[in-house]
């Protein structure tokens, strides 16, 4: 008798306390970049539509939900055995793990372990337990070293998917709580549960057995072909389709779709609806698009084969394989596919049958330059790079440059560095690297921090005569992979004379002037070490960290001529105090606006700016502790503010509310200055704050209307009612409000009570 139950179960439900094993007809763990992506930012995507920034994680309950599908168990001998669903339960496990890195200590980081790895029926190990891939989970979730490079396909796959959750997961570090209470109480799968083996393979059967069933690629051939009614014709598309279609397939069997996407996209889509109709069912959408892909007659159907999907399929392949591999004259695009996947269409737009291959080669490098550009200065600030972000604001481009010469090119994608408001084309914001001096490694772009000291590392190998190392430098796992470093190693205790609490120390500390990329295996064994002796190891070490040391500027003619050149400021570094950290993060800097320059769009390809005009430093945060003595106003608090946060504050108050709200910072700012309080002011959507290390400490809410908040308990601001009386209490956001136009003298008590409790006194 078929016996087969049906349940959805949420994440928590699923992997809770429950080991799963894989069946024997599974395959193997195959996802590539582009599947895990897609989870990310649908999981993403479905979160940030019930999301509010300041929501409490209890708010979760009230969030939407989202669905990945059913899976198939099939219990036997007290076992559970995955028949479907092995890769989704693999990348949910991955992205557990990342999580419970990123989560701090407390119980919702236990609750996420449990998911993970647990004791059950007697028997502790992973909730996914397959003892072939216990090695690659024991690192991973361990944060140990290990080689995979001998290992089985699914081990090597696991490796890299986990780097790709590194890279691509980006939830602001005070939603990451709510995020992962809504991962596991919000995110549904349908489990189907069989009791017998072969009850189990026949739903696996079933469900899985689409032998006839015909992918939209080949829709789409099979209406092209049907409307060609020369024979010979047909037959001759037909074998130009089949060799292009076999060339493609070899990088990856979705290769081909994608590139009828990219190429379609980046030719015809003129609206958002195309382009997302394209992604979709772009057999359907050619279909009735006829008239305006002018398909009106066989001959014209033939040369859309011949001509057009041959050409643009092509460069496709090109720019996949450049993707994949550095190759000359292509190294934008080997750049940009370390932090993306949707450039593609991008590249393809301006390029013309009718153009020499030299033309379309320029063209490929203007554009991959442009999108560098854009990526690593969002990056640099702190800026969304998910690709729904980044491909809707972007897109107005593609039709602007469609078609377009190499002058005409350049000059659109010049156009997009000047301000907002002259832009003639809508583009997505491109912020200066001085928007951001103080730019830091925090919990979710470490991965993006060693793509960016990569470039840096490999720029100036190369400007001295170097070979390029930069696959060298970027490979994500193995013995011989790279990791950043802290120059200064873990112990404030021997910087007591420069900092006088831990946070101060961290917040510096994590600079990127700061950092440096080395091998793990020479981190591992000379990382804890002072300075004073880890540079010596630094001179068997890449250029930027030979840099610090004196002799890495003897006997290197090629090293100096580049310094003297770019006009850069580098330097031995005998000891490395708060001052050298300091020069450091202003030579990055430099380095950075001289490899992200705009003027490289109107160079040709392996042509140097001549010279670098230095940017005015615009900071968003205000120094830790400044040694101004002017006073602060509203004019310099608002400056301050990220120009995203000054547009938005602008939409949601009136301009006499904001001017209130930007008085009442500065008047904190006065305080803080006068008392020489280590703090960092940031600006949210509805409040600043000012920090100790990753702790609020007091700010100015915008709820309605500006008022002081003090991140305290109700119980502590009940004690100091006798300096002032709280207005509310907000317990899920855990701080007082007070009463309007309250002064900054009258609560003066409660903010010094705040800072020392956060000191931890």
């Amino acid at each position: 008798m078929l016996r087969i139950d049906s349940h959805a179960r949420t994440i928590r439900q699923l992997l809770s306390n429950t080991k799963y094993q894989l069946d024997y007809y599974q395959r193997e763990y195959s996802w590539q970049t582009k599947h895990v992506t897609e989870l990310l930012n649908d999981l993403s995507d479905k979160f940030s539509e019930s999301y509010t920034e300041g929501d409490a994680p209890a708010n979760v309950q009230n969030y939407g939900h989202y669905f990945l599908g059913s899976i198939i168990i099939s219990h036997n001998d007290g076992q559970r055995y995955i028949v479907d669903g092995q890769q989704r339960l693999t990348t949910l496990t991955l992205l557990l793990i990342r999580l419970h890195k990123l989560l701090k200590e407390g119980p919702l980081k236990d609750q996420v372990s449990q998911l993970i790895y647990s004791l059950s029926l007697g028997t502790e190990g992973f909730n996914l337990d397959v003892p072939e891939w216990r090695y690659i989970m024991d690192a991973l979730y361990g944060d140990s070293s290990f080689d995979e490079s001998d290992q089985s396909e699914s081990i090597q796959n696991i490796a890299l998917r986990y780097s790709d959750i590194e890279d691509r997961f980006e939830i602001p570090d005070q939603a990451l709580s709510s995020f992962v209470y809504w991962l596991l109480e919000n995110v549904y799968l349908v489990e189907i549960a069989a009791y017998d083996s072969k009850d189990a393979y026949m739903i696996f059967e079933t469900v899985n057995d689409r032998g006839l069933s015909l992918t939209p690629t080949d829709m789409l051939r099979g209406y092209l072909l049907s409307n060609i009614t020369t024979p010979e014709r047909r037959n001759r598309a037909s074998e130009i389709w089949g060799n292009r279609s076999a060339a493609l397939k070899q990088l990856g069997k979705d290769t081909e779709s994608e590139a009828i996407k990219a190429w379609l996209r980046s030719q015809y889509a003129d609206s958002v609806p195309d382009f997302d109709r394209i992604g979709s069912e772009f057999h359907r959408w050619v279909r009735d698009q006829e008239s305006k892909l002018k398909l009106s007659s066989s001959s014209a159907f033939a040369s859309f084969i011949e001509r057009d999907f041959a050409f643009y399929s092509n460069w496709y392949h090109r720019l996949q394989s450049a993707g994949r591999n550095l190759i000359p004259g292509l190294e934008w695009v080997y750049y940009n596919s370390q932090n993306i996947t949707f450039h593609y269409p991008f590249l393809l737009a301006p390029l013309r049958i009718e153009d020499p291959e030299e033309e379309n080669m320029q063209k490929v490098q203007i554009v991959a330059t442009y999108i560098d550009i854009v990526i690593c200065r969002r990056i640099w600030n702190f800026l969304s790079t998910t690709q729904n972000l980044i491909a809707d604001q972007m897109f107005p481009i593609i039709p602007a440059i469609r078609s377009k010469s190499c002058a005409e090119l350049s000059s659109i994608l010049y156009e997009q560095f000047v301000p907002e408001s002259q832009k003639k084309i809508p583009g997505p914001e491109i912020p200066t690297f001085a928007n951001n001096s103080l730019f830091y490694l925090q919990g979710n772009n470490r991965r993006k921090i060693h793509l960016i000291l990569a470039r840096m590392i490999d720029y100036v190998e190369v400007q001295s005569g170097h070979p390029p190392r930069y696959p060298e430098y970027v490979k994500k796992t193995g013995s011989n992979s790279y990791e950043v470093e802290h120059i200064w190693a873990n112990h404030p205790e021997r910087h007591v004379d420069e900092f006088l609490h831990e946070y101060e120390f961290e917040a510096y500390r994590n600079r990127i002037g700061g950092l440096l990329l080395l091998p793990k295996k020479n981190n591992t064994s000379y990382g804890d070490l002072p300075y004073e002796k880890k540079r010596e190891h630094y001179l068997k070490e890449n250029l930027l960290a030979q840099s610090l040391h004196e002799k890495a500027y003897e006997n290197n003619p090629g090293f100096k001529q580049f310094i003297e050149k770019s006009g850069l400021p580098l330097h031995p570094h005998l000891e490395f105090k708060k001052a050298d950290l300091d020069a450091r993060q202003k030579l990055y800097r430099q380095l950075a606006e001289r490899i992200w320059n705009p003027e490289r769009l109107r160079l040709s390809y392996g042509q140097e700016p001549d010279t670098i005009v230095e940017e005015e430093e615009e900071e968003y945060i205000i120094p830790i502790l400044s040694d101004e003595k002017t006073v602060w106003t509203v004019e310099r608090i608002e400056n301050l503010a990220p120009a995203d946060r000054r547009a938005y504050y602008k939409t949601q108050h009136t301009s006499h509310r904001i001017d209130e709200f930007y008085t009442r910072i500065a008047e904190l700012q006065n305080l803080i200055q006068e008392e020489k309080w280590y703090l960092t002011l940031e600006f949210r959507n509805y409040y600043c704050a000012f920090f100790l290390g990753d702790r609020r400490v007091f700010g100015v809410n915008l709820f309605s209307t500006p008022k002081f908040a003090v991140w305290i308990t109700e119980e502590e601001a009940e004690s100091l009612r006798h300096s002032c009386r709280f207005e509310n209490y907000y317990t899920a956001h855990r701080h007082a409000v007070y009463p309007r136009y309250t002064t900054v003298d009258t609560l003066r008590p409660i903010f010094e009570f705040a800072y020392k409790k956060h000191q931890g006194y």
